[in-house]
Formats: structure tokens, C-alpha cells, sequence
């Protein structure tokens, strides 16, 4: 069992014996969409932490996004519902990486593609692409694609 699922699970059990309801539903959330990634493909599969950790951020955007939506249409109870599971789920995510480390690495990898021969529109998808893989999971990919694109 991945450390992130293990985690989930004591968070879970220590949320419903404080009978948080929010935290409870929650992670209860988390921890079926972990398990249906997990069964999603043709054979079973244990996710590793990383994988785990994409899935969670996926479930961040999409509360992320509600909140939003519900925020636009002006039903505050529902948006504040979805940012307190935001709130929950962020604590499981890496720590965001700063704007200036990402702009070095967005910076230094343009400059990979320049001395590739590749520039303007042809180096985006390079850039972005490895930009993604030396950020990781700290870094969000609207987040690297809008700088990149301010870049180049």
C-alpha cells in the first residue's frame, strides 16, 4: 500500500472519531477515486505515490472548477462546500513550487530548445514537456504552459 493511501486511511479513521463530517466525506471521496484509478485498466494495479498524487490533483481541479461555477452562480453554500474539500485535499498535494523556481526552469529550458535550433511555436510543446518532467507534481500544467507561452 502506497504511503498516500496508508496516510488516507489514518486521516480517515481519525476524522470519524472526531465525527468530522467534511473530512470524513472527503477522504472517503479520495480513497474511492484512488481505488477506481486503481481498477480502471485491464488488470488491477497499486498506484504508486505518484500516481496517487495525480489522481488527488485531478480532484482538486475538479473542486477547484465548482467552486468557480457555483460561485458564479451565486450559490455561496455549495462553493464554500467544494473550497473546504479543496482545503482537505490540498494537504495530501506537494507543496507548490514558487513562481521564480518555475520561471528558472521555464527559462533554462527555452534556452535548450534555442540552442536545439527550435524556437517560437515549435519549441512550446519541447519546452512545456520538459519542463513538466524537472517540475513534477509542484508545479500545475496550465501554470507552465501560460509561462512558457509568455515566453517564448
Amino acid at each position: 500500500m502506497s504511503s498516500v493511501k496508508a496516510q488516507l486511511q489514518t486521516d480517515l479513521t481519525a476524522a470519524m472519531k472526531a465525527r468530522d463530517e467534511v473530512a470524513t466525506s472527503t477522504l472517503r471521496m479520495l480513497r474511492a477515486a484512488i481505488t477506481n484509478a486503481e481498477v480502471a485498466g485491464d488488470a488491477a494495479v497499486d498506484l504508486t505515490d505518484e500516481q496517487a498524487i495525480a489522481v488527488l490533483q485531478s480532484e482538486a481541479k475538479k473542486r477547484t472548477e465548482s467552486a468557480e461555477i457555483y460561485a458564479e452562480a451565486g450559490r455561496d453554500e455549495q462553493a464554500a462546500k467544494e473550497r473546504a474539500e479543496l482545503e482537505i485535499i490540498e494537504r495530501y498535494l506537494p507543496a507548490a513550487m514558487g513562481d521564480d523556481e518555475l520561471e528558472a526552469i521555464v527559462d533554462e529550458e527555452i534556452a535548450a530548445a534555442a540552442a536545439n535550433g527550435a524556437e517560437g511555436g515549435k519549441a512550446m510543446g519541447m519546452v512545456i514537456k520538459a519542463v513538466r518532467e524537472r517540475a513534477g507534481a509542484s508545479a500545475d500544467g496550465g501554470r507552465i504552459a501560460a509561462l512558457v507561452k509568455s515566453k517564448l
